[in-house]
C-alpha cells in the first residue's frame, strides 16, 4: 500500500502543512520545475501560497532529502523528486529544456576524479549541454545570447603582467587588505 504524501512527510519527522504538501505535489507532477513554477502550481492547488512559503517548503524538503535542487549554470534553480538514484541531466542551451539521463556507469559517484585530493567523493554531478531534438528539428542554432556555460563562445584569455603572458605557476595571490579582515566597529 502506497503512503499518502502526508504520511510520507510524517514518516520522516517533517511537520505536515498544506503548503508543504502542495509543493511536494507540484515537484512530483513537474520534474525540473522552478520555484516560480512551484508557486504557480501550488497556488492553483491550494488557492493561495506566498513565495516565502514556497521557498521555505522547498528548503525543508531539500534538506530532508525528499526532493533535489539542481542549478544549471545560467539558469534558475530547479527541483525534482528523483532522489533515490545517481542520474544526470541533459540541458538544451537554446530553449532550456532539461531531462534526466541515467548515469553511464552505475552507482554513485559513477565518475572517478583523476586526483581526489584526499576527499571522500560520494557524488558526481554532471550536466550535458547541447541542442534538444525539437531545437535541432527547427534548425535553431546556439547564439551568444543563449544560456549557459559561456564556454562555447568565450575565448580563453591568458593572464598578463606588463603585456607579457604569465605562466600558470607564476600567478600570485592577491592579498586581502588588512582592514577587511578586522571586525567592524558597532555603533
Amino acid at each position: 500500500m502506497a503512503l499518502s504524501s502526508a504520511d510520507f512527510l510524517r514518516q520522516r519527522g517533517i511537520h505536515v502543512t498544506a503548503q508543504r504538501l502542495a509543493v511536494l505535489r507540484a515537484v512530483a507532477g513537474r520534474p525540473h520545475i522552478t520555484a516560480d513554477g512551484v508557486a504557480e502550481v501550488a497556488g492553483v492547488d491550494i488557492g493561495a501560497i506566498s513565495r516565502q512559503a514556497v521557498y521555505d517548503a522547498l528548503g525543508v524538503l531539500v534538506d530532508n532529502g525528499l526532493i533535489r535542487r539542481i542549478q544549471p549554470v545560467g539558469s534558475p534553480a530547479r527541483y525534482e523528486d528523483r532522489v533515490d538514484d545517481n542520474h544526470h541531466h541533459l540541458i538544451c542551451r537554446i530553449c532550456g529544456r532539461l531531462v534526466d539521463v541515467d548515469c553511464a556507469i552505475g552507482s554513485a559517484p559513477c565518475l572517478t576524479a583523476a586526483d581526489d585530493m584526499g576527499y571522500e567523493i560520494d557524488e558526481a554531478e554532471v550536466a550535458y549541454w547541447g541542442r534538444c531534438p525539437e531545437c535541432q528539428a527547427d534548425g535553431r542554432e546556439a547564439t551568444r545570447l543563449d544560456p549557459p556555460t559561456g564556454r562555447r563562445t568565450l575565448q580563453r584569455t591568458t593572464a598578463t603582467r606588463d603585456n607579457q603572458p604569465i605562466e600558470p605557476d607564476q600567478h600570485e595571490e592577491t592579498p586581502v587588505p588588512r582592514r577587511m579582515n578586522q571586525p567592524r566597529k558597532r555603533t
